[in-house]
């Protein structure tokens, strides 16, 4: 463990104790487990569960470019680039997308509860496709968990996103609204315009359409110079479509049906979309991701009775053509060419049944989640990755445990069965694994805004379609255990009468191993077989009655590599240490006024080294209120990297954006 590691656990520790002291006497000030939203972004105090939630007034806020640029304000989050969606990814605890494959199944991203993310397509694929305007909210479960619910082999994190609802537009009220935003960056030239229309029929029924239009040319480095001069300027459109409606006695049925997309069109740019080889060629290239999804639930005055059943379908096409190949080692020109102009396409569909029950046996109050999930992905095939079928059932069941005021005890269980078939010879064999995985947490509150809290978790990372081409692969899984320990603290009145102060410390253990998915030029030598990671995440808040507020989070970690022989490296995608903090102000409920800090520690991995860098962020939003011309009106402005700093994030390809100016003007009629 390095030094700076042990610093931050001895820094931690004295955190722990003195925070009763930053309170009153007794527990008069203690608001419970609370969730403190004053400042910019809420800690989330109340569970075990290392998560993250950006909600719709920061993802506003922010103006990011992609959901990967909001992503990266969570701890122990790194991006793989992420100005744009094509050639970008998103790393959570080291694990996720990488400069090489657009994913390693780690990392598991939700839109609406529909599973998304490419497979390991080679130099182009990426696991998040579609715009931040189509979003209500965001949550990032970070490591093993609290994953059981949702998929197996997650040993990086979960990405769950929420879409705009109609009500979130109408207010729930009977009419139309149409909500407008117009978003510009003069870095790049970027115009970004969104479009939402809800219909609220009447309380139980709502249809809302929001059409998202971005553009962007080509942004510079802090030094003037053009990031990406390869590719194509973007002009990717989505849209979204929903309807909600709630019927029957009491309103317990419900229905709902959304229908998403995202287009990217680019002309003679490089096949490596990350931008590092360019003796591939260039492609034109087209990208389009489809999410169907239609779901109905059943929630009766009955406590015991919480049922939902959801059936989604994905569609994600990469269309490609050749527009020139080189042909020079190592890459000869014939498989260049039949590289470049492979087309993939991947359909997963998934249909989930689950129920949560809220009952009591003795002194247990039990809050269970149990389901049965249908998942099969199903891809065509294509030069340098196999067509096939990866069709797999899941049981799972999560029973959040409360034990008087103190205690609250969470064990998760799930069983899943895949089996991957491939459809072209010599990748036409069929191979079955199926693996039980659970974990469980720990969490004792003392009654005076303090708790501390750990865990222990195992997951198993499935065999998956590419694995086709490598039977050594198909016939095993990848292992992972994890531990966390940690505590929280929050409090109202904790320094002065009126203020809110919240604290989250986690600290986690993990080991991957029968690894198969990390794979080099050496990897038919020496190919690894254990990876192991640890670090420390920090999440704080602090808000007064007179609007001044606090966000601060930072990330710790270390990692290390083994290979079959026993070699020990540095783990070759670990992010860098790496802090975040906000210094803000809300003026009479109508200006937000704030200051952002971003800094990564320099890191050097197997004899590379990153250099650290600190950027600055300046951020205002001015909300009028009352009636007129300004009522439901807002104005943002932003200015990122205010001092036009040139650095390069130690996961990225490509340097980070310069200076660059945001405006954003948003109205609801």
């Amino acid at each position: 463990m390095t030094n700076h590691l042990r610093l931050a656990l001895l820094t931690s520790t004295c955190l722990c104790a003195a925070a009763p002291l930053l309170a009153q006497d007794g527990a008069e000030g203690f608001l419970g487990t609370l969730t403190l939203g004053e400042s910019k972004r809420a800690v989330q105090t109340e569970t075990a569960t290392p998560v993250t939630v950006i909600d719709e007034e920061e993802l506003r806020d922010r103006q990011a470019g992609s959901v990967a640029e909001l992503l990266v304000t969570v701890p122990s989050v790194a991006l793989v680039n992420g100005d744009t969606a094509q050639g970008s990814g998103i790393s959570i605890r080291g694990f996720g997308s990488n400069s090489t494959f657009g994913t390693d199944q780690k990392v598991l991203i939700q839109v609406d509860g529909a599973t998304r993310g490419a497979e390991e397509l080679y130099r182009i694929g990426t696991q998040l496709f579609t715009d931040p305007f189509l979003f209500r909210e965001v949550e990032v479960l970070r490591g093993t968990v609290g994953s059981f619910e949702y998929g197996s082999g997650v040993v990086g994190g979960v990405v769950r996103l929420e879409t705009i609802d109609p009500e979130d537009v109408t207010g729930g009220e009977t009419g139309l609204a149409l909500r407008q935003t117009v978003e510009f960056q003069t870095n790049g030239n970027g115009v970004t315009t969104s479009t939402i229309g809800a219909w609220q029929v009447n309380e139980d029924l709502g249809f809302m359409f929001n059409y998202v239009d971005r553009s962007l040319g080509f942004p510079e480095d802090g030094n003037g110079d053009v990031i990406n001069p390869g590719r194509d300027r973007v002009d990717d459109p989505s849209w979204l479509i929903k309807g909600k409606y709630r019927f029957g006695d009491d309103k317990a049925h419900s229905l709902e049906a959304s229908f998403q997309e995202t287009q990217s069109s680019q002309f003679d740019v490089p096949y490596d979309s990350f931008g590092n080889l360019t003796f591939f060629g260039n492609v034109d290239r087209e990208i389009e991701s489809k999410t169907t999804i239609l779901s109905y639930g059943y929630n009766p005055l009955n406590d015991l009775v919480d049922l939902s059943l959801q059936y989604s379908h994905v569609d994600e096409v990469i269309t490609q053509a050749a527009v020139s190949c080189p042909g020079s080692p190592p890459a000869p020109t014939s498989i260049c060419s039949d590289l470049l102009d492979a087309d993939h396409e991947y359909e997963t569909t998934t249909l989930t049944l689950k129920n949560t029950a809220f009952f009591q046996t003795g002194a247990l109050v039990h809050d269970l989640t149990t389901g049965i999930e249908y998942i099969n992905r199903e891809r065509v095939n294509a030069f340098a990755a196999p067509g096939g079928e990866d069709e797999r059932w899941a049981f799972f069941a999560v029973n959040e445990i409360d034990i008087g005021e103190a205690w609250t005890v969470t064990p998760a269980i799930r069983y899943e069965s895949s089996t991957v078939r491939g459809d072209t010879a010599p990748n036409d064999g069929t191979f079955s694994k199926d693996a039980l995985m659970g974990g469980l947490s720990l969490r004792y509150a003392f009654g005076n805004g303090f708790a501390v809290f750990g865990s222990a978790a195992y997951t198993e990372v499935m065999p998956i379609i590419d694995d086709l081409e490598f039977p050594g692969r198909v016939t095993r899984s990848e292992k992972s255990r994890s531990y966390e320990v940690g505590f929280s603290y929050e409090r109202r009145g904790a320094l002065r009468a009126g203020d809110q102060l919240a604290l989250k410390v986690n600290y986690f253990d993990s080991e991957l191993w029968d690894v198969n998915s990390f794979v080099d030029a050496t990897a038919a030598q020496n190919p690894l077989e254990e990876i192991r990671t640890e670090g420390v995440e920090i999440e704080a808040s602090y808000a007064m009655e007179n609007g001044f507020y606090i966000d601060l989070n930072a990330t710790l970690a270390e990692g290390e590599e083994v290979t079959q022989a026993g070699l020990v490296s540095d783990w070759r995608n670990q992010a860098a240490d790496n802090l975040r903090l906000t210094v803000g102000k809300v003026f009479n409920d109508i200006y937000d006024l704030s200051w952002e800090v971003v800094s990564a520690d320099a890191i050097t991995v197997n004899g590379a080294r990153d250099a650290g860098y600190t950027a600055h962020n300046l951020r205002a939003t001015i909300a009028p209120k009352g009636k007129g011309v300004w009522e439901n009106t807002e104005f943002r402005v932003g200015i990122d990297n205010v001092f036009d700093e040139q650095f390069t994030p130690n996961l990225a390809t490509r340097p980070a954006v310069g200076r660059n100016f945001k405006f954003t003007l948003a109205k609801t009629f």
